[in-house]
C-alpha cells in the first residue's frame, strides 16, 4: 500500500535527501549532491529563500520503502514579481511508476492548492535561479557543476500525470581544439575599442570579495530581468549563492566589465566540481569527501559557463564578445578538455545563435513542465 508522508524532522530529511542515492545507485552518471548544502538549503532558517516563502517536502513509500519523493514550492517573490499564481514542484525523485509519481504529484498540487496557488511548475527548486529543468536529451554523461539530472523515464511519468512543456533550456559542449576561437584572437582589438568607452575587462578581486558580490548582484538582477519566470535574488539570497560559489571560484573565469567604476556587465564559469563529487560516496564530507574536495580541484578539466549579461544601454557594444574571448583564453592556457554553456532559454536566439557560431554543440536539453490545478 502506497503512501505519502510529510518530512517533519531531521531524521525524515535525512532519508530525503539520501533516496536519490538508492535510486541512482546503479547509474554511473549520477552525481550526488553534498548532503550538508542540501539539509540547509531544506531547513527553514538555514536558506534566506525562507525569509519571503516556503514549502513542504514529502516521502513515498510502499510499506517501509521509500519510492519517491517530491518538494511544494510556494515562492511568493516570483507570483509578486511576475504576478502570477504559481506553485513549483522540485527535488522530485521517484521509482518508474506511474501511480507512485501521480501520488506524488497530486500531494504537492493539493498543498499548492490550498494557498490558493493556480498553476504547478517544475521541476523548479526554489526558482529558475537555482537547479531547475528535467533532463529529456543527452543521458550519456554527468551533469556538470548545479545542472539537473535524471533517468529518461520522469518525461513519461509528468506527461501521463497530465503536465505539459512550459519552456526547454539548452546546455551547449565545446571540446578542446573543436571550436571558432576568433574571439579571443580578437580579445586585444575588442579591448582596445571598449577602452575608448572607458571600458575594462577585469578579474573578480578575491580580496575585496564582499564589495564585488555587491555590485555583481545589481547587475545580474538588472540583466536578467526579461528572462522567463525571473525573480530578483534578494541581498541575503546573493550573498548565500556568492558565498558558495566563492568556494569553488577561479579568477580566471570570472570577469568583470567596468566603466568609470561601474559594472556594467559580467561573465562567470565555474570548474566543474562534479568531476570530484561524483566520487564523493552519498555526499558526505566525511570521512574522506573533504579530502578529495580539497586536493583534487587541479584535476578538473573542464568548466561550465554558468552566467553571462550585460545591463541594458551596453549590448551589442563588443562587451559580449570580450568576455567569452577572455573566458576561452582561459580555457586555452589551463588546457581544459571540456566546457559547457548552460543554460540557455531554447528561443533565446540572441545568445543561441553567438553560441553555435563559437563551435558550441547543442548535446542537451531541459524542460519545465506545467499544470493547471
Amino acid at each position: 500500500m502506497k503512501r505519502i508522508v510529510a518530512v517533519n524532522g531531521k531524521k525524515e530529511l535525512g532519508l530525503f535527501i539520501d533516496f536519490p542515492h538508492d535510486l541512482y545507485k546503479d547509474d554511473h552518471n549520477y552525481v550526488p549532491e553534498l548532503f550538508i548544502a542540501q539539509r540547509d538549503m531544506l531547513t527553514p532558517g538555514k536558506h534566506p529563500f525562507y525569509q519571503h516563502s516556503s514549502l513542504q517536502t514529502f516521502l513515498a513509500y510502499d510499506g517501509d520503502r521509500i519510492v519517491g519523493r517530491i518538494a511544494a514550492i510556494q515562492n511568493n517573490n516570483h507570483n509578486t514579481i511576475n504576478k502570477v499564481k504559481d506553485g513549483f514542484f522540485g527535488f522530485f525523485d521517484c521509482i518508474n511508476d506511474q501511480e507512485t509519481a501521480q501520488l506524488l504529484l497530486d500531494t504537492a498540487a493539493g498543498w499548492l492548492k490550498e494557498r490558493a496557488l493556480e498553476t504547478i511548475v517544475g521541476p523548479v527548486n526554489f526558482s529558475t535561479n537555482d537547479i531547475c529543468g528535467l533532463l529529456i536529451q543527452g543521458f550519456d554523461g554527468p551533469p556538470l557543476a548545479m545542472m539537473a539530472y535524471n533517468a529518461p523515464y520522469y518525461l513519461d511519468l509528468l506527461e501521463a500525470a497530465g503536465f505539459h512543456k512550459k519552456v526547454d533550456l539548452r546546455a551547449y559542449r565545446f571540446s578542446a581544439g573543436n571550436y571558432n576561437d576568433r574571439s579571443a584572437k580578437l580579445v586585444s582589438a575588442l579591448q582596445e575599442r571598449l577602452t575608448r568607452s572607458n571600458i575594462i575587462i577585469r578579474k573578480i578581486n578575491l580580496k575585496n570579495f564582499k564589495q564585488e558580490a555587491a555590485a555583481l548582484r545589481e547587475v545580474y538582477n538588472k540583466a536578467w530581468d526579461k528572462n522567463l519566470g525571473f525573480v530578483p535574488m534578494t541581498d541575503a539570497e546573493f550573498d548565500y549563492t556568492a558565498k558558495d560559489l566563492k568556494m569553488i571560484m577561479d579568477p580566471d573565469f570570472c570577469l568583470l566589465a567596468e566603466q568609470d567604476g561601474k559594472i556594467v556587465g559580467f561573465a562567470l564559469a565555474v570548474p566543474d566540481i562534479n568531476q570530484i563529487l561524483i566520487k564523493i560516496r552519498r555526499g558526505r564530507l566525511f570521512p574522506t569527501g573533504l579530502y578529495k574536495l580539497l586536493t583534487q580541484r587541479k584535476k578538473i578539466e573542464g568548466i561550465r559557463i554558468l552566467l553571462l549579461g550585460v545591463v541594458d544601454g551596453y549590448r551589442k557594444m563588443g562587451i559580449e564578445a570580450c568576455l567569452y574571448g577572455t573566458i576561452i583564453q582561459g580555457f586555452q592556457k589551463k588546457k581544459m578538455k571540456y566546457a559547457e554553456a548552460s543554460w540557455t532559454l531554447d528561443h533565446n536566439d540572441l545568445i543561441n545563435k553567438p553560441i553555435e557560431q563559437i563551435g558550441g554543440e547543442l548535446y542537451r536539453k531541459y524542460r519545465i513542465l506545467e499544470k493547471a490545478i
